[in-house]
């Protein structure tokens, strides 16, 4: 099998669409908040959402019954032409949009009307349920087409849901079939239906997934400590891999039980921590409980800076508060402080917070 030279791997693939981009920006996404562009009470609440959730994403999906499919795509446009400060590289808030799956009789229609009208307003198009490299290639030609004919100046990037089984085999094709990969979601419901998982719940962990305490005193009837496992963890390590190496970034999905708020910041939180940058969220209080946890704590910035200027140069190694810290601690502690930075220059009251953390150390 011949393949393209690594040099064509950048060019554009339609004549006069804009030149793809060499590194993905790393822009502040803790929240995708979705939203159907054909529910008024939704589309109400939008311009008031602009600046207070790093993203809105009009979807055009599974969440739409098929007689709104045609309302939904109108609905979108109007909202990335009417709302101030949606969309596009000043705005604070980013607009993506979820078209529908490439084996539907909408997706090419969501395309085709979505990037003549507001191509210069859309950040992200995420595509559901891919299953291989095929599907990306597939969307990034008809971008690029559609993008040289609207005369738009920057590539709209691509985002995959994670939703199959064979799309988690072919996760690392995936991550590495354009440069207009932006990242990666997982998709539970899916994705454990595609399994045949026996479980009905939408993301989160399982009360029979668990792992049991050894008997007591060989008492296999007396009481034994029981810990609840998360089905996610796999796929959740596997997919941040591919995207860490391909410099894109992977985001847990939707949190389906949305009075849980407890588990729903468990889950992000353990996303969180894997490496994730954002989640979904369903409902507006979600949107709080993503913004908290895909933020560095106080805390974290507070110990991560100290690390950093006790290493001065990266090199070497220093004992701090009774614990070595050296190259590797400092990589670590490197990834918050750019993360607290990056959130700062559009949170203002993480602003805040930080800069609090700045006035202490210059007394």
């Amino acid at each position: 099998m011949t393949h393209k030279s690594a040099k064509d791997f950048f060019a554009p693939l339609a004549v006069g669409a804009p030149t793809p981009l060499r590194e993905i920006p790393a822009r502040p996404s803790r929240a995708i908040h979705f939203f159907d562009p054909s529910n008024p009470k939704m589309v109400d609440k939008v311009p008031q959402m602009v600046g207070t959730v790093d993203v809105l994403l009009g979807n055009l999906e599974d969440a739409v019954k098929a007689d709104n499919k045609v309302a939904a795509r109108e609905g979108l446009v109007k909202i990335g032409q009417e709302t101030a400060g949606l969309g596009g590289q000043s705005g604070p808030t980013q607009l993506w949009t979820r078209i529908n799956s490439l084996d539907s009789p909408w997706a090419l229609d969501d395309l085709t009307t979505l990037i003549p009208a507001i191509g210069d307003k859309l950040d992200v198009v995420m595509v559901p349920k891919v299953q291989g490299a095929e599907d990306i290639h597939y969307v990034d030609r008809l971008l690029a087409q559609l993008e040289a004919k609207a005369g738009l100046e920057r590539p709209i990037l691509i985002h995959a849901i994670l939703e199959t089984a064979r799309g988690v085999a072919n996760v690392e094709e995936i991550c590495g079939a354009s440069p207009r990969m932006q990242g990666l979601s997982l998709g539970p419901a899916d994705l454990a239906a595609d399994r045949k998982m026996k479980t009905t719940r939408v993301g989160g962990g399982h009360p029979g997934y668990l792992v049991r305490q050894d008997p007591v005193d060989g008492q296999i009837d007396g009481p034994r400590s029981v810990f609840q496992q998360d089905l996610w963890h796999y796929t959740i390590a596997k997919m941040v891999d591919a995207c860490a190496t391909h410099g894109i970034y992977p985001y847990y999905g939707p949190f389906g039980d949305i009075t849980d708020v407890v588990a729903a910041e468990d889950q992000f939180r353990n996303a969180f921590l894997l490496g994730c940058v954002g989640t979904w969220s369903l409902h507006p209080k979600q949107i709080a409980i993503a913004n908290r946890v895909f933020s560095p704590s106080v805390e974290d910035v507070r110990h991560a800076r100290r690390v950093a200027a006790a290493m001065g140069d990266g090199t070497g190694a220093v004992m701090l508060d009774g614990k070595m810290e050296d190259d590797a601690s400092l990589k670590q502690c490197l990834v918050m402080v750019e993360l607290a930075e990056e959130l700062a220059a559009i949170d203002p009251e993480l602003k805040k917070a930080y800069d609090a953390i700045t006035l202490e150390e210059a007394r």
